[in-house]
């Protein structure tokens, strides 16, 4: 899976190739991105495959958001992510482009350690909705302010009037949670965090919350709906007086990571670099 941008990518894709022929490698392209590089079917290349297909290993070309996007579509299967930075932060990245034909030749190899991301599951009566990162309810554009309800193991908690909340992943902490001033989360954290997106009180604080409980988010306003966005995404509308319904970690991403990589080394490289 690639960029949307393809200037960045394009060399890197040839150098992929190199390395899958070097490698007796089959790579895989889905409708998308065959017509997007304009490929056709070649010895170890095939093109217009289903997103998702099976395969032994997703490589990823851009940013977080086709990152994600590539974690979503292989979550609840064993196939690593293997992701290279074309984006602004790339905090899931397993590495930046640089020296790539000898990194992609150790992606075919095999040479890099996996690490199990928990998903957080969104479920309404018209369907469920997967995150990797987060799952936030917004108040409409031009609505007013939205007053929301939420419990956790069947007891409320408490109703806030605010402009939406953010449910993440640990993984996904460091995101939009991050930006409403809500705790960072290390990997390996078993729970996940609400936090709220411009609340109008002086006791709504952000909460860590224990892995096996299952929050329920109602929307409490008098007339407005609000919405549901799933790792940035809109999901859903959520009409007034109805609730959704959220479960961690029903099951697992498996990003690819080069060996010795930490949690605290991507926060310190990332986080730290966009400080300078």
């Amino acid at each position: 899976m690639t960029h949307r941008r393809m200037d960045g990518s394009s060399e890197a894709l040839r150098e992929l190739m190199r390395a899958a022929r070097r490698a007796g490698a089959t790579l895989l392209f889905d409708e998308e991105e065959s017509r997007k590089h304009g490929l056709t079917a070649a010895e170890g290349l095939e093109v217009g495959t289903e997103r998702g297909a099976e395969a032994d290993l997703c490589i990823v070309l851009g940013g977080d958001g086709t990152i994600l996007t590539a974690l979503r579509a292989y979550a609840g299967s064993s196939v690593p992510v293997f992701a290279v930075n074309y984006g602004e932060v790339g905090f899931l990245a397993t590495l930046d482009p640089d020296g790539l034909g000898r990194d992609f030749d150790r992606a075919f190899a095999g040479d890099f350690e996996t690490l199990k991301l928990p998903t957080i599951d969104v479920g309404r009566p018209e369907g469920m909705w997967t995150a990797i990162n987060d799952i936030s309810v917004h108040r409409k554009p031009g609505m007013r302010v939205a007053e929301l309800a939420y419990g956790l193991a069947g007891e409320e908690i408490g109703r806030v009037r605010c402009d939406g909340l953010v449910v993440a992943t640990p993984q996904g902490s460091t995101g939009y949670n991050l930006a409403n001033g809500g705790p960072v989360l290390a990997w390996g954290v078993r729970g996940f965090v609400v936090s709220f997106i411009a609340p109008h009180s002086l006791t709504a604080r952000a909460l860590v919350v224990a892995p096996d409980d299952l929050l329920t988010i109602n929307n409490a306003s008098r007339e407005e709906p609000v919405e549901v966005h799933v790792d940035g995404r809109p999901a859903c509308e959520l009409p007034t007086g109805e609730d959704i319904h959220i479960d961690f970690a029903r099951s697992h991403a498996t990003l690819a990571q080069l060996p010795g990589a930490s949690f605290y080394h991507r926060l310190r490289e990332r986080f730290g670099r966009l400080a300078k």
